[in-house]
Order: structure tokens, then sequence, then C-alpha cells
């Protein structure tokens, strides 16, 4: 069984920064491809961004590119997301999850396992 927590969620307003951290308590980490996707109250969960096995892909959904980084450090069984430029439309609950295949996917069905999410709230 795979257990994923995400920390670094808060409060930010408009232009500002954060990045989220979720760990992941699984011997094969780096096995695994990872996403984060996220849920605005009242909307679907919808992709973000997603990073393979062995860092050589990632991919970002379009509302992100160029304003979120995602990467993994495998020796710490730990993937990031770098946040900037933020705006209101960014507050939603961010989850973490992983994917035992390895494969870099937007399909939030792909997905193995998940995260119990972190609040990400942008002011204006």
């Amino acid at each position: 069984q795979v257990q994923l927590v995400e920390s670094g969620g808060g409060l930010v307003q408009a232009g500002g920064s954060l990045r989220l951290s979720c760990a992941a308590s699984v011997r094969t980490f780096s096995s695994y491809a990872m996403g984060w996707f996220r849920q605005a109250p009242g909307k679907e969960r919808e992709f973000v961004a997603a990073i393979s096995w062995n860092v050589g892909d990632t991919y970002y959904a379009d509302s992100v590119k160029g304003r979120f980084t995602i990467s993994r450090d495998n020796a710490k069984n730990t993937v990031y997301l770098q946040m900037n430029s933020l705006n209101p439309d960014d507050t939603a609950v961010y989850y973490c999850a992983a994917d035992r295949f390895g494969a870099v996917g937007a399909n939030s069905k792909d997905y193995d396992y998940w995260g119990q999410g972190t609040q990400v709230t942008v002011s204006s």
C-alpha cells in the first residue's frame, strides 16, 4: 500500500508563490510516475502536472504551463510542485497521485494512489 502525504498549501496573495510537497511511503517510489491534480469548489478534479519515474518526462496543463514546475527527489521519496505567479483561479485543493506503471499522463483514472490533498487559496 502506498501512502501519499501532501504539505505546503496555504493562503497567498495573487502573484505569489508556493511549493507543495508530497511524501510517499513506498520503497519503489522511483518506479512510479507522479502527478498533481486539483479540485476547486463546484468543479471536477483536473490535471495539473506529471513527471515520469526517471524524471525524463514532464507534462503540464496549459493553464499552468510556464508558471508551475514539477520535480521529484527519488532519494527522498518526494515530489514537488513549485507554483509561481499564482492567481485566484489557482485556488483549489491540490492532490498528488502515483501511477505504478511509471508513465506520464493526465488521466486521473491511470493513477493508483492518492493523497488527502492540501488547500491552496489565492487572494486577489
